[in-house]
C-alpha cells in the first residue's frame, strides 16, 4: 500500500512539474497542443491556465476564436458561471463571424440562468437571463436549441411569479394593509395569468377590510366601501371560490357599518 502511495505521488508530483515547465514554455504551439489535450481529458483548470496565456499571443489568429471559446467552457465547467457569462458575452461581441458565435450566445445566457436563486432572493439574473434568451431567439429564430429556451423561460417566469406572490404577501403577513394592498395589486398586474391569482384577490379583499378595520373615523367609510368593492371583484371571478363564506363575512360587516 505504502510502494502504491509513493508510486501515484511521483506521478502527480511529476505530472505538476511538468505543468510548470510547460507554462514557463515559449513553445506556443505545444501549448496550444496541451490545452486541447487538457480540456478533451476534462483537466479544465490546467487547459484554462494554458488557454489564458495564449489568449495575447494567438489574437487575430485563426486559432484565437477556439482558445477563448475553450476557456469560457473552461470556467463553465468549473462551476465559475459569473465568469462564464463574461467569458461567453465578450466571445459573442468579439467573434460575431465565428462558427462558435451562436453558441456562445446562447451559453451567455444559460450561465446567467444558472445564476438565478430560488424564488425569495433577488430575481435580477432571471430577469437578465429572459432579456437575453429573448435576444437570442431573435436572432436565430430556427436555433435548435429553441424549445430548451422556451423551457428556462417558463421556469423563470414561474420564480418571478413566485417571488412577487411572496414579496406582496409578506406585507400582508407584517400586517401593513395599505402596502399590502397595493403590492398585491401590483403583482396581479404585473402577472394576470398568475396561479395565485384567487389567493391575491381574496388576501386584497381582506388586506382592504382589516384596513378598515383598523383605520381612524374619517377613514373608515371610504375603506369599508373599497373593502365593498373588491368583494364583487373576487366573487365575480371566483364564484364558487373556498373563501367564499370569509369573504360574505367580511362583506357582511362592511355593508353593516356603511348602513349605519
Amino acid at each position: 500500500m505504502n510502494r502504491l502511495l509513493f508510486i501515484l505521488a511521483f506521478i502527480a508530483l511529476f505530472t505538476s512539474c511538468k505543468y510548470e515547465k510547460l507554462l514557463k514554455s515559449h513553445d506556443y504551439k505545444l501549448k496550444y497542443q496541451k490545452a486541447l489535450e487538457y480540456y478533451a481529458e476534462e483537466d479544465y483548470i490546467r487547459a484554462d491556465g494554458l488557454f489564458e496565456q495564449l489568449k495575447p499571443i494567438l489574437k487575430g489568429s485563426i486559432q484565437a476564436d477556439t482558445v477563448f471559446f475553450y476557456s469560457a467552457y473552461c470556467n463553465f465547467y468549473q462551476e465559475d458561471y459569473l465568469l462564464g457569462a463574461h467569458y461567453f458575452d465578450e466571445f459573442r461581441r468579439t467573434f460575431g463571424n465565428s462558427p462558435f458565435a451562436e453558441e456562445a450566445e446562447f451559453m451567455s445566457a444559460y450561465c446567467t440562468y444558472k445564476l438565478s436563486p430560488r424564488p425569495t432572493l433577488d430575481q435580477s439574473y432571471s430577469t437578465k437571463t429572459i432579456s437575453q434568451i429573448g435576444l437570442y431567439l431573435s436572432k436565430y429564430p430556427n436555433s435548435p436549441r429553441k424549445d430548451e429556451c422556451m423551457r428556462i423561460i417558463e421556469e423563470l417566469r414561474n420564480k418571478l411569479v413566485e417571488k412577487s406572490y411572496l414579496s406582496a404577501k409578506l406585507y400582508y403577513n407584517l400586517s401593513d394593509y395599505k402596502a399590502a394592498v397595493i403590492a398585491l395589486n401590483n403583482s396581479l398586474e404585473q402577472f394576470p395569468e398568475t396561479k395565485y391569482r384567487e389567493e391575491i384577490m381574496f388576501l386584497i379583499l381582506k388586506a382592504s377590510f382589516l384596513l378598515a378595520e383598523n383605520s381612524v373615523a374619517e377613514k373608515k367609510i371610504e375603506r369599508y366601501q373599497a373593502t365593498v368593492d373588491e368583494y364583487y371583484t373576487f366573487t365575480e371571478e371566483f364564484p364558487g371560490s373556498s373563501y367564499l363564506k370569509e369573504a360574505e363575512k367580511m362583506f357582511s360587516d362592511s355593508r353593516k357599518i356603511l348602513k349605519n
